[in-house]
Formats: structure tokens, C-alpha cells, sequence
């Protein structure tokens, strides 16, 4: 028997009240799941449903329809009592701004104390001698323990919010943006030191984020989505040469390179996915080439081109 995924979302689905009465689906019919030890990188432009979708997972916002699943376990609508051990001791999440994560009067050390003290996994002396251990795994010296936040540089920081992440060993690792607001330089080593991190603890990652380059340097498997659907998942190393989606295809050719003379530079831009789908039809019909009338009607359901390959789009 197969082990079940550490994560599993199912024809998960947020609406919110429209203005004119209709609803807004920030996240509509959306399904993909996560093995142990995988990584799954969630791709689209900003307000496609990603950073939603990891609300959804965190219990910040609870879903409208479908359900979410951890270890086997649906925590889609568990009492909020149950929480703190079958959620916030499973998954921890790095964000966009490092330095927003932390208490400006807090020294680095008593932050990383804090998810090993709160979930009852060390006293706090423990923790002490434990997070200076954390700083040197994620190459950090261990006197920094005595620093506060801002003398800390922005990659600093960003590993010092992922030291916090994996002290308490989490099931699933979710990073929304998190190496986005960082130098070029600065970037390269922070997804370097996670996936060392991964291969060394077994994490489970979802990366969140709008950079194919960086999401395929991390990610087993990506997955992109539009206007909150889902439109096509596949391997990563299988991304250029084989995906067929339509909006996949414009943002691979959205990816501009100094080497590229001469070819037409698309804008992300111009392929705005603010406008959330109303009626029932796919939500890149509007601009998307292929589209037929029935496209405009009905929403296309996931289809299994090959192996490890899914494309939700009834004209390819």
C-alpha cells in the first residue's frame, strides 16, 4: 500500500461576495498533492490564488468547497482547538519580508526558542544551546544569537526565519515569495542552503512564486495557475520542452534573456489574471487563441496527457 502524501488538496475552491452579488473566486476547483520529501512549485502571476491557497493550508481562511489533506488527515474544517498540534506543528510558512516576521525587540536567539518552547519540544534552556545550533546549520555563526533584527543583513534575516521554520521539524515547509524580495547573489545562496535542508531533513516544500527560473531551480514538480484555476502540472525539467497550456506557453516566452536578440519580449503584465471568473468557463478563454465557444462555458477538467503530466485546457 502507498503512503499517503504529506499534502493533498482536492477540488479546493474560495469565494469571496462580489459587489454586484456574484462571487469572486480567488481559488476555483483546484487539486494537486505533495509526497514526502517532494517539492512542489506553485507558479502564476500576482492574485492568481497562490499565497490563498496557503492560507487555506494554514487555517487562515477556511475553504468554500473541496478539501485539504495532511498526513492522511482532512484539516479542511478541524476545531480551531485542534489547530496548534495538527497544523501550526506540521507546517510553517516562510514569507516575502524576512524582517516582518520578527519582534523588533526580540534578540535572534530568543526567536528561534520561541516554536521549540510554544510547541513543548524543549524547556527554555534547551532551546537556548538548540538555537544556536540552529544558526550554524543555516550557516550562520552562532554569536548572532545575541543580535537583534535590524543588524541583521535581509539574507540574514531570511535565513534566520527559516532556521525557526525547521526547528521544530514540520511535515511541510510552505515559502511564499521567500527569496523574491532578495539580491540576485543573496538568492542563489538561500535556495542553495534549502536545498541542502530538504535532501539532509527530508522536508517537504511548497514554493509559492512568480519566477519560473527560481521555482524550477527548487521544485520536483511545478504546477501553474491562472485566475485561481489550475492549468497545467508537469515536471519541472519537462517544463520548456513539453508543456502545451496556452498561458503556461506565454509565460515561458514571457522569460526574457540577454542572449535572446531579436525575439518580441511579452510582459507579464499583459497577461493580467485580476479578472476572476464570473461564470463557468475557463478564465484564460478571453485571451487565450485557442479558445472555442465551449471554452467560455465550461470549465476544463484535469486530463492526463502522460505520466506526471496534467493539463487542464480542452483544446490541446
Amino acid at each position: 500500500m502507498s503512503k499517503a502524501p504529506v499534502l493533498e488538496i482536492r477540488n479546493l475552491v474560495k469565494a469571496f461576495p462580489g459587489t454586484d452579488g456574484e462571487p469572486f473566486y480567488a481559488v476555483r476547483d483546484v487539486s494537486f498533492s505533495i509526497p514526502e520529501g517532494g517539492s512542489l512549485g506553485l507558479v502564476g502571476e500576482s492574485g492568481c490564488g497562490k499565497s490563498t491557497i496557503a492560507r487555506m493550508i494554514t487555517k487562515l481562511t477556511d475553504p468554500t468547497e473541496g478539501s485539504i489533506w495532511l498526513d492522511g488527515e482532512d484539516i479542511s474544517h478541524i476545531p480551531a482547538r485542534q489547530v496548534k498540534q495538527k497544523v501550526y506543528r506540521k507546517v510553517q510558512m516562510v514569507f516575502q519580508d524576512p524582517y516582518g516576521v520578527f519582534s523588533p525587540r526580540m534578540p535572534i536567539g530568543t526567536f528561534l526558542e520561541e516554536g521549540l518552547v510554544y510547541h513543548g519540544i524543549m524547556s527554555r534552556r534547551e532551546a537556548g544551546e538548540e538555537a544556536k545550533r540552529l544558526l550554524e546549520l543555516v550557516e550562520l555563526p552562532a554569536s548572532l544569537a545575541d543580535r537583534m533584527p535590524h543588524q541583521l543583513s535581509g539574507g540574514q534575516q531570511q535565513r534566520v526565519v527559516i532556521a525557526r521554520a525547521i526547528s521544530i521539524h514540520p511535515r511541510l515547509l510552505i515559502l511564499d515569495e521567500a527569496t523574491s524580495a532578495l539580491d540576485v547573489s543573496v538568492q542563489q545562496g538561500v535556495l542553495e542552503l534549502l536545498m541542502r535542508l530538504q535532501k539532509e531533513m527530508n522536508l517537504t516544500y511548497l514554493f509559492i512564486g512568480h519566477d519560473l527560473a527560481v521555482v524550477r531551480s527548487i521544485a520536483d514538480r511545478i504546477a501553474v495557475m491562472y485566475a485561481g484555476q489550475l492549468t497545467e502540472e508537469l515536471p519541472s525539467e519537462r517544463l520548456t520542452a513539453q508543456a502545451v497550456h496556452p498561458y503556461t506557453r506565454r509565460l515561458l516566452d514571457s522569460v526574457f534573456s540577454v542572449g535572446d536578440k531579436g525575439r518580441k519580449v511579452i510582459s507579464i503584465e499583459s497577461l493580467d489574471a485580476s479578472q476572476a471568473v464570473r461564470g463557468k468557463g475557463c478564465a484564460f478563454a478571453p485571451r487565450c487563441p485557442r479558445a472555442a465557444e465551449k471554452c467560455k462555458k465550461e470549465l476544463p477538467a484535469p486530463r492526463l496527457l502522460e505520466e506526471g503530466h496534467i493539463v487542464c485546457c480542452g483544446q490541446v
